[in-house]
């Protein structure tokens, strides 16, 4: 098992290299000045000031060094998380840019993950039980009817229902926290207002694949003929389900688990943007209508980089879930 994860992490670190040379050369191509963008207008200064500092900008960027330093300098700050560059849309370092959106997506989505797998598993596997049921066709229906509809008219949809027609939760934005202190249970209401309607559009959304995805592992997993044995030696029902199915049925199913749950780093962009909510898909969109290369670079690169421990986490939960896949 050691000598695999070794294994695989020496696979992935040139990998995380070439992605990063692949974002560093992008952001490069990128139409516009970086350096006007984070300088006031030229009508705010004279010619000769508005030159002066056009200069020293560009040497506090780096950007009078040749490209390849640019990279190494770059992407050796990256590493370090000492200076991920200066965003010019928030006017301040990315790493402040970024501190707060993140806590915002990750708190959005521990909620939304929390109630997906909360309504996914067992749902899922009732459905497998009760296979071409009108319950199994009903939810399939449903699942399948919340997943075709874009993201922004759930968003959209939602806000029409119990922010205008029945006035019962904030549109969208971001309580005061400031006013109302950081751990009271003022506070704690006004999160939990806000939060209601983004969680339970990106929760909807999400439930067709999981749904599906444990049905069919379920379902497959009832057709082995150690289930048939097991009914034969007279177990009951559900031992027969949740003892010896579904222990064999999470191999597949712990892929969406684990996936899921690394998507707590992500935003989800559409969404985040309907509900004026500040994550950091939210953060993403801002930055590329803005043009913000050094922002779109790190976001996107911090992105590639979760998405690759995923596949790695995943592997190894095969082997802990199943002993039998030898991983050597």
């Amino acid at each position: 098992m050691v000598k695999y994860l070794l294994k695989r992490i020496l696979i992935l670190i040139p990998v995380i290299l070439a992605i990063s040379v692949l974002l560093f050369t992008i952001g490069k191509l990128m139409p516009g000045d970086p350096v006007r963008a984070m300088l006031p207008p030229t009508t705010a200064l004279r010619p000769e000031q508005y030159q002066l500092a056009y200069d020293a900008m560009y040497r506090r960027l780096g950007l009078d060094k040749g490209v390849v330093e640019q990279y190494f300098r770059w992407f050796g700050n990256l590493i370090r998380y000492r200076d991920l560059g200066y965003s010019s849309i928030a006017n301040r370092p990315v790493a402040d840019a970024i501190k707060e959106p993140l806590k915002n997506t990750l708190m959005l989505n521990v909620f939304v993950n929390f109630f997906y797998l909360l309504i996914a598993l067992p749902l899922g596997i009732k459905m497998a039980v009760k296979r071409g049921s009108i319950y199994d066709t009903g939810i399939q229906v449903a699942s399948i009817a919340t997943y075709s509809i874009p993201s922004f008219f759930m968003g959209l949809s939602l806000i029409y229902i119990f922010a205008i027609t029945f006035p019962l939760l904030p549109a969208g934005g971001m309580p005061n926290t400031f006013l109302l202190g950081a751990w009271t249970w003022d506070s704690f209401k006004a999160w939990a207002r806000h939060l209601t309607l983004p969680v339970a559009a990106l929760t909807l959304m999400s439930l067709a694949s999981a749904l599906r995805y444990v049905r069919n592992a379920m379902i497959d997993a009832l057709s082995q003929d150690y289930i048939r044995t097991a009914r034969s030696k007279g177990l009951g029902e559900k031992v027969v389900i949740y003892s010896h199915a579904l222990r064999n049925a999470m191999i597949p199913i712990s892929t969406v688990i684990v996936m899921t749950l690394f998507s707590l780093f992500a935003g989800a962009t559409v969404t985040e943007s309907i509900f004026a909510y500040n994550g950091i898909g939210r953060l993403l969109l801002r930055a590329v209508t803005g043009r913000d290369t050094a922002l779109i670079t790190s976001l996107t690169l911090f992105f590639a980089v979760i998405n690759i421990i995923a596949v790695l986490a995943a592997d190894i939960i095969y082997g802990l879930v199943d002993p039998r896949i030898k991983l050597e």
